[in-house]
């Protein structure tokens, strides 16, 4: 049996980073990761389209929680112990210099996840972090002093154990043998399938808009404002859409992913102030052809779309216009309805809502409240966040609060190859 002080069951960023920051607090403990793949830091290396989106520029622990539909309570706490500003300092002293895009994402200067993947392994390797590679985790018990995990090849001890697998149903179900539940995954971000004649020619139009979701009554109420729509080739997303699909998660997945949406092309403007504006362009426009020029700094394609969507012939002029013209205009503009006929995974970032009932983990230390000596960090809580860097800042809080909550070490009896 091989002995640790600690065992972290994870390759990835929430992983790496408790590591490091639990043998950097104190260099005597024995640190094993297990990395159930040939590969650590995978998730890492796709992040941000292979630029690693490392954080947000929010500095406000509470308007940084606004950004988690599942864990805005619980991460409150955590962020001001541990948020953005620390992590710019942390990946700074270590020479990974951040910058800031004009939506708040942060990237490494070097536009390269490589940077911070080579960061984690060097820090691994300077703090005497081993790494073990396909380790997959088969069994976690819970003994007199120390826990016994069972791997597919190896049997190891350890006082404390962390769980930083993200969402990952084997391990989930290992969990709930120990006594936790687990809330059912469900995909959090994916963008929206819509087949519609007024946007299908128009992939890459995006236009500041706002969107509800049209559910019925008894459902609450689901919509953003103000926020970056994007119509792709099989539909619409941008941050409007992921930002939806986050929130309803929950109330999407059981209609199977069929469902209405409204859409404002003007964002906040409202039918009524737009026909006035309509009424005004005709009496001011009379000549000139409504098709022809774009009004309100639409894009023109999607303009001439909705006008033709509106029933109004290519040569009618503002002053030909009818009020029943006008009116549908106006309807198009502000209040559009599009058929939702299913989702996609938002490019290789494949997030899920779901994981350990947050009401049975103790925020102050990121420690089981069923389980003495058993951690978490990351994704494998029920916790997940909008699409900018957000669950990554997740799993940095997480593992630092973690990693300063580890035990005194006690002396291991035998070593292990590591990939170093």
């Amino acid at each position: 049996m091989i002995q640790a002080d600690v065992i972290i069951i994870g390759g990835g960023a929430a992983g790496f980073f408790t590591a490091i920051n639990a043998a950097e607090n104190n260099p005597k403990l024995k640190i094993i990761i297990l990395e159930r793949g040939k590969e650590v830091l995978t998730k890492v290396k796709v992040s941000g389209g292979g630029r690693c989106n490392v954080t947000h520029a929010e500095f406000l622990p509470k308007e940084l929680t606004q950004n988690y539909p599942r864990g805005e309570k619980e991460l409150l706490g955590p962020f001001h112990t541990f948020m953005t500003g620390d992590t710019i300092a942390w990946f700074e002293k270590r020479g990974v210099e951040l910058k800031i895009e004009e939506d708040g994402r942060m990237f490494p200067v070097s536009d390269s996840s490589q940077t911070i993947i080579d960061c984690f392994l060097s820090e691994a390797k300077r703090f005497g972090v081993e790494v073990l590679l396909n380790q997959a985790a088969k069994e976690i018990q819970k003994e007199t002093d120390c826990f016994k995990i069972t791997t597919t090849t190896d049997t190891f001890s350890a006082k404390k154990v962390v769980v930083a697998t993200g969402s990952n149903p084997k391990i989930w179900q290992l969990l709930k043998d120990l006594g936790h539940k687990i809330i059912p995954a469900v995909p959090s971000l994916f963008t929206f399938n819509i087949k519609d004649s007024r946007i299908i020619d128009l992939p890459g139009i995006s236009v500041i808009a706002s969107v509800k979701v049209l559910l019925q009554p008894q459902f609450p109420p689901l919509g953003v404002r103000g926020l970056p729509l994007l119509i792709t080739h099989w539909g619409m997303s941008g941050p409007a859409i992921l930002k939806l699909s986050a929130w309803g998660a929950r109330l999407l997945e059981p209609l199977k992913y069929h469902f209405k949406i409204e859409v404002n092309w003007l964002n906040d403007v409202s039918e009524e102030d737009i026909l006035d504006s309509l009424k005004a362009m005709k009496s001011s426009q009379g000549k000139q052809t409504i098709y022809k020029y774009a009004q309100f700094e639409l894009p023109k394609r999607l303009w001439q779309s909705l006008v033709k969507a509106s029933g109004i012939a290519e040569t009618l002029t503002w002053a030909d216009a009818t009020r029943e013209n006008l009116q549908n205009l106006a309807n198009q503009l502000t209040a559009g309805i599009f058929e939702v006929t299913g989702k996609s995974t938002f490019k290789e970032e494949f997030v899920t809502a779901g994981g350990v009932d947050l009401t049975e983990v103790n925020f102050k230390t990121f420690e089981s409240r069923k389980v003495d000596g058993l951690y978490f960090a990351g994704e494998v809580l029920n916790i997940d966040a909008i699409t900018g860097g957000f669950n990554f800042q997740n799993a940095w809080t997480g593992g630092y609060i973690v990693s300063q909550n580890l035990a005194s070490p006690c002396p291991p009896k035998e070593g292990r190859d590591s990939v170093f």
